[in-house]
């Protein structure tokens, strides 16, 4: 029997995705779900789509919702960690102080005033996450999720959680996006990828070993439109394709979001990810009320990494993933110890990272960067530093504000999630 524990599973339309890639498997033999929220009402939701997508799988896992984490722990032989500290209005609370300063973010959620104190607020559940794992489970999987990746893995393994990975679809769907502009079925295509989560870079991208880069350049040249999204200019200028879309790159990097020019000829959508806050809560309440009424639901699979990892590691089967994972000489020109996004092979013995050696030097400059400011973030939370949290956003590579504001700024942020924060970083600096 695998036990699969869920925490955060009022992340409900998640919830309900990863489900729908697990039951479709018929090899793993009898399922546990333990499902595990904070919030009664959203757990009971999630525990009543988990037992309506197994009725429509024609699966009988054994499925069991905790308000308590523990309990959830209990025997886990894999923990999915999907929480969000704080929800809505805490993600409101990250894009409008800083708009008040004239901060612009799109998403808002890896780096940046958004990202730094998005991961702030989720410090402290993983800390009491990973002392669970220790005493109740500690040979289980942790499959993260929740942003921001990079510094979420890293402040776990600081906490030394011994088997972890960070997974995100980023690189999957840029490269079936790739293949559909270049006219190349997905299933012909081959290609490695590495970096960052979020700022990775298609290193190799081919078909029977022909350069499909060629493919993609007389694509763009055929469609100049193209050219206005974020992540094609940063191809045409540092050689190599970025994997993630448009609204998440352009917070990485100092080029666009700070001048207005850009945002009009990119077109990039201000605060776009308050617009996603909602669509999240329709659809959870879509859910939640077509639950009640004994309306059918969609039941669709997302192609997701989680049920595939745990699919490899219960039955043997080896596959390729794209894992985020601690610098252990996997990528020789980032810092050693810094997370990092690369292929990883999963099978029975687990995640074993692949080695990709040096990144093109322009593509390793722009990472080093954003590793600058995941280290000091976690440094913060480790060592009770509220100094480094300023530091961190001293170092961001879209950082555009007077140091000053930035300290006013972080001073107003740090008031304002105060009740999430360890209580070292509470204070005013």
């Amino acid at each position: 029997m695998t036990r699969i524990a869920f925490i955060g599973a009022g992340s409900v339309v998640f919830t309900q995705g990863l489900l729908a890639d697990l039951f479709s498997f018929t090899d793993l033999g009898e399922l546990q779900i333990a499902l595990h929220d904070i919030d009664p009402e959203r757990l009971d939701t999630a525990a009543r789509a988990a037992q309506y997508i197994a009725d429509q799988r024609g699966v009988r896992p054994r499925i069991s919702a905790h308000l308590d984490r523990r309990a959830a722990l209990e025997g886990a032989d894999f923990v999915i960690n999907i929480v969000q500290v704080g929800m809505n209005d805490a993600t409101r609370i990250d894009f409008e102080l800083p708009a008040k300063y004239g901060v612009r973010q799109t998403i808002g959620d890896t780096l940046g005033v958004g990202g730094v104190f998005r991961a702030l607020r989720t410090f402290p559940v993983l800390k009491g996450l990973a002392e669970d794992i220790a005493a109740i489970c500690p040979d289980a999987w942790l499959l993260n999720y929740t942003n921001p990746m990079a510094m979420n893995v890293w402040y776990l393994k600081a906490l030394g959680v011994r088997n972890v990975v960070g997974l995100c679809h980023s690189v999957y769907w840029t490269m079936n996006d790739l293949s559909q502009l270049v006219g190349v079925p997905y299933g012909d295509v081959t290609y490695l990828a590495a970096g960052v989560n979020h700022q990775a870079w298609v290193l190799r991208f081919e078909r029977a070993g022909e350069d499909l880069y060629p493919l993609l350049d007389d694509r763009i040249a055929r469609e100049p439109e193209l050219e206005r999204r974020v992540r094609v200019d940063m191809y045409r200028r540092l050689g190599y394709y970025p994997t993630e879309t448009s609204e998440h790159s352009s917070e990485y990097v100092p080029w666009y979001l700070s001048h207005q020019s850009e945002v009009e000829r990119l077109r990039l959508p201000i605060g776009d990810y308050l617009r996603i806050v909602e669509e999240n809560v329709a659809l959870y309440e879509g859910t939640r009320d077509a639950l009640k009424r004994g309306e059918p639901l969609a039941v669709e699979g997302t192609m997701e990494y989680a049920p595939q990892v745990i699919h490899s590691i219960v039955t043997g089967t080896p596959r390729t993933i794209y894992g985020n994972v601690v610098n252990q000489g996997l990528i020789s020109n980032l810092p050693g110890g810094s997370v990092v996004e690369v292929p990883c092979l999963v099978d029975g013995s687990g995640v074993q990272p692949t080695a990709v050696g040096a990144l093109p030097a322009q593509c390793a400059a722009l990472n080093r960067s954003y590793v600058n400011v995941n280290e000091l973030v976690v440094r913060a939370a480790v060592e009770d530093d509220p100094l480094s949290i300023r530091q961190a956003l001293l170092m961001d590579p879209a950082s555009t504000l007077p140091v000053e504001q930035l300290w006013a700024l972080c001073n107003e942020l740090v008031d304002a999630h105060s009740n999430y924060l360890q209580p070292s970083l509470r204070v005013p600096v």
